[in-house]
């Protein structure tokens, strides 16, 4: 058992997170309800794959990456930021590579010529990384929740604009998020605090931000 919690901890890890959400809503069927709106379902494959480079670069390798630098110089004690204190500068880090994202394509396809989610999604995780950063420094809180609330609440945000989406893939992600949370307790990572506050946090950031900052861009 201690080995499967650990394979999914790996699996689920907190870099891949948004990425797996936006897979998702990018290759199973959805319409959206604002016909005006770009559809994330109905991009050409070949910016489907250009938006999915871009967000695994700045999203997941480039902050992986990060952090394997700093564990070889000694600024990490384990790869796992066991200590919360080490959480708080890779915390910063994320932050800035999703706001870099964001301007990234911001600047390169203005007037929300993508899709909304687009830019929401590295928005919403610079939030979160930052109001992360900020309960971090008081107590420890786990950041595999986080991914896995964030998942579930962009899953669900993004369902309510759509006319047709498979609401089982919300039912799948709560199941994740069930798993996940278990093998981080078994693994005595985190106590049951940690584990739920951060996943009600990410969780509630994540399908508030979804919903109100199209309202913005």
């Amino acid at each position: 058992m201690r080995y499967v919690a650990k394979v999914i901890s790996w699996v689920f890890l907190p870099l891949f997170m948004p990425i797996y959400g936006l897979c998702i809503t990018l290759y199973f069927p959805s319409e959206e309800i604002d016909i005006s709106r770009p559809s994330l379902y109905l991009l050409t494959e070949e910016l489907k794959s250009q938006i999915l480079f871009l967000f695994l670069v700045f999203v997941t390798i480039a902050p992986g990456i990060s952090f394997i630098l700093m564990y070889r110089r000694g600024l990490l004690s384990s790869v796992e930021m066991d200590q919360r204190r080490e959480r708080l500068f890779p915390l910063f880090v994320m932050f800035s590579y999703c706001i870099l994202l964001f301007f990234l394509f911001w600047k390169k396809a203005p007037n929300n010529v993508l899709p909304i989610y687009i830019y929401s999604l590295p928005l919403t995780g610079a939030i979160v990384a930052l109001i992360f950063i900020a309960f971090t420094s008081k107590f420890k809180i786990s950041l595999h929740a986080a991914g896995a609330g964030i998942l579930t609440g962009y899953l669900i945000a993004f369902s309510s604009n759509q006319i047709e989406f498979n609401n089982g893939l919300i039912i799948l992600s709560f199941l994740l998020s069930g798993i996940i949370l278990s093998a981080r307790l078994f693994l005595k990572k985190h106590t049951p605090f940690e584990v739920y506050f951060g996943w009600g946090v990410a969780f509630f950031i994540t399908y508030i931000s979804t919903l109100a900052l199209p309202l913005f861009l």
